[in-house]
């Protein structure tokens, strides 16, 4: 196996990070510029179909994590300050995203295409700052074993699809 290939597949803390801040749908930078042009008039119905947002709603990420990380009904008042974070996170992105739909992708220079990316980057790193703010006062108040089930769940994310 090559160092690259072994450097591609393996668990790093790196790809921790992005699974963690994905489970936690901090944003939706997957693929910021795929999304940001999803709504293309020039596309055709099938290729807007094919890059159409298709993943749960911020909504639906705050449910789902709720019942994984067994939220307390004692819990509930720094749970909700975590599902707040998810929620302005998402619109913060949101925004971003409509700002970014004002021309499409093949209008924009590679240096400009450079900026875009960057200007998404910087959104997620600011939401992941927030989400990881609120949720260290959340995990500090759990027992033990709640934290090592949140500790499997985050290490767990985005790992059931490929295996």
């Amino acid at each position: 196996m090559s160092s690259l290939t072994h450097l591609i597949t393996a668990r790093s803390p790196v790809a921790r990070s992005f699974a963690i801040a994905a489970l936690l749908g901090a944003t939706i930078l997957a693929n910021p510029l795929t999304a940001a042009y999803a709504a293309d008039p020039n596309k055709s119905a099938a290729a807007q179909d094919a890059t159409s947002m298709q993943g749960e709603t911020v909504e639906q990420r705050i449910t789902a994590l709720h019942t994984e990380l067994k939220i307390t009904p004692e819990e509930d008042t720094k749970w909700n300050d975590v599902a707040q974070a998810m929620r302005e996170n998402a619109k913060k992105m949101e925004r971003l995203v409509a700002e970014k739909r004002t021309s499409a992708p093949q209008e924009k220079t590679a240096v400009e295409d450079l900026k875009t990316y960057s200007e998404f980057a910087q959104a997620h790193i600011d939401g992941l700052k927030n989400l990881t703010s609120s949720f260290d006062v959340l995990y500090r108040a759990m027992p033990d074993g709640q934290k090592k089930n949140a500790d499997t769940v985050f290490q767990n994310y985005g790992h059931q699809a490929s295996n």
